[in-house]
């Protein structure tokens, strides 16, 4: 009996504290919203691992039946599970990939980690023969920079395993599987592969996919990698600049730049007005699934192109992988409306294969970062807001870490209120949109800043510090 007592005494610690005050919550008069919170969050925090298994902290980002996590699908749900807690568990997972890359692998890390600390079996068999997709070593960097972002932890970007694994990734890597911009397309199929070279054995024929799309016959490159370099190595630009190392930082923003401009000036189908995904041995590009990630690492400057690739996304159907990106993505790029139909989509009971752990991950970022517009920015100690949901619905987040504080941020009928709850000040930047013509901060008249983006969109801007403990509001009229 006393042990049954113990162990109900456990389960419950375990729901307080999973469920509780100190964890992120979110109310809304959008019920279903709040509903689909609800269901992301509590799914989400189901995928928790033990931090007494010997991996140390970790969730579940990879198929569940594995008990494991892989590169993209850590580097897509790392802001996610920042909002419900797991900061932990992400900086554990993100550590390891980094410590585990090796020239012995050709500069590859891992692809997938389980609970046991160990390469998960079904995509590794030694160091010569796995699974590995090559997106993943410039996905993880550009997680970690915005991780850092909304964070403030300095780890992310200063300990010595991530500039190891960044500095390894953005030059020998890319050497040792010949991804200089000028090579993309004449490098081989095969590369680094086994000896005896074996075609059908995955752990030879997969060892170094140019792409995230899988089981394309001659693949030899993907837009997605040429794209996950490009923002790759403006990560890497990004953490140089952010530790005074600028000329080092300027190398490798022209290095990525040249990967922007072949995606603008080679992958771009002028007749089709869309981008080409795939390009395979036989010299031929196509149009197969990819294009989502052009948006993932932001590597579009043009607002008609952008335009289309969304309209084009949109218009058909996304496995549920594919589609966790999209909550986020779609408020980030003004489709309101389709944002929210995923965010509902993907947490109906009905939505086959919603279990995935991604879809809850991504829907947590979909409402938090997507539709409740808050994003922190670690080098300027900011946090900028923006309201995205229904002009009629009021919103709040509570119990929200970033920046090494804690938030409440409340939306309702243009007015922002935000309280700082942590014991550091904080820069809030509060964005609406329209062009207001006042601006008041806690019932002071105060002078805004009006902007476009380029759609030609208005913007009422003001910024404002917020000290720890203190409650500001900002309304329009």
């Amino acid at each position: 009996m006393k042990n049954h007592i113990i162990v109900l005494l456990v389960n419950c610690c375990f729901f307080l504290n999973a469920f509780g005050q100190k964890t992120v919550t979110f109310k809304s008069s959008d019920v279903a919203l709040q509903l689909a919170f609800e269901r992301a969050k509590k799914m989400a925090l189901s995928y928790k691992g033990d931090s007494s298994d010997p991996v140390g902290p970790w969730y579940e980002a990879a198929l569940p039946s594995r008990a494991a996590f892989c590169m993209r699908d850590v580097s897509h749900q790392s802001i996610g599970a920042e909002i419900l807690g797991l900061h932990k568990e992400n900086k554990n997972m993100l550590s390891l990939f980094a410590q585990n890359i090796s020239e012995s692998k050709d500069w590859c890390s891992y692809w997938e980690i389980n609970k046991y600390g160990k390469p998960a079996p079904e995509d590794y068999r030694n160091d010569k023969e796995f699974w590995y997709n090559l997106n993943s070593n410039f996905d993880v960097i550009f997680a970690c920079w915005r991780l850092y972002l909304w964070t403030g932890d300095e780890a992310y970007i200063k300990n010595p395993e991530f500039e190891n694994f960044f500095e390894k990734s953005s030059t020998e890597y890319i050497k040792r599987w010949k991804l200089e911009s000028e090579s993309l397309l004449s490098r081989p199929e095969f590369l680094n592969t086994p000896k005896p070279f074996n075609i059908k054995d995955s752990f030879h024929s997969c060892r170094g996919l140019a792409s995230y799309s899988e089981g394309i016959p001659g693949l030899k490159m993907g837009v997605d990698l040429v794209a996950a370099i490009y923002r790759g190595l403006l990560s890497y630009s990004a953490i140089l600049k952010e530790k005074g190392q600028f000329e080092k930082a300027v190398f490798f923003e022209k290095e990525a730049a040249k990967y922007q401009e072949q995606i603008e000036n080679v992958w771009w189908d002028k007749t089709a007005l869309a981008y080409n995904v795939i390009y395979t041995a036989d010299g031929k590009f196509s149009k197969d699934a990819g294009e989502l990630f052009l948006l993932w690492f932001d590597a579009l400057s043009d607002a008609n192109k952008t335009k289309s690739t969304i309209d084009h996304i949109i218009s058909g159907k996304s496995n549920v992988e594919n589609a966790s990106y999209l909550p986020f993505l779609l408020y980030k790029y003004g489709y309101e409306n389709k944002a929210y139909e995923y965010i509902l989509h993907l947490t109906d009971l009905k939505t086959e294969r919603r279990e995935y752990p991604e879809v809850s991950y991504g829907v947590i970022e979909g409402i938090i970062h997507g539709c409740m517009g808050i994003e922190p920015n670690a080098s300027q100690n900011a946090i900028t807001t923006i309201y995205r949901g229904k002009k009629e619905s009021i919103s709040e987040v509570d119990n929200l870490p970033v920046l090494n504080t804690t938030l409440f941020v409340k939306h309702e009928n243009q007015t922002t209120t935000l309280h700082n709850k942590g014991e550091k000040l904080i820069q809030w930047r509060a964005m609406f949109r329209g062009n207001y013509s006042s601006i008041f901060i806690n019932n002071k008249k105060a002078t805004a800043v009006h902007a476009k983006d380029n759609k030609g969109n208005s913007y009422t801007i003001v910024e404002t510090p917020v000290n720890p403990s203190q409650k500001t509001t900002v309304a329009c009229r």
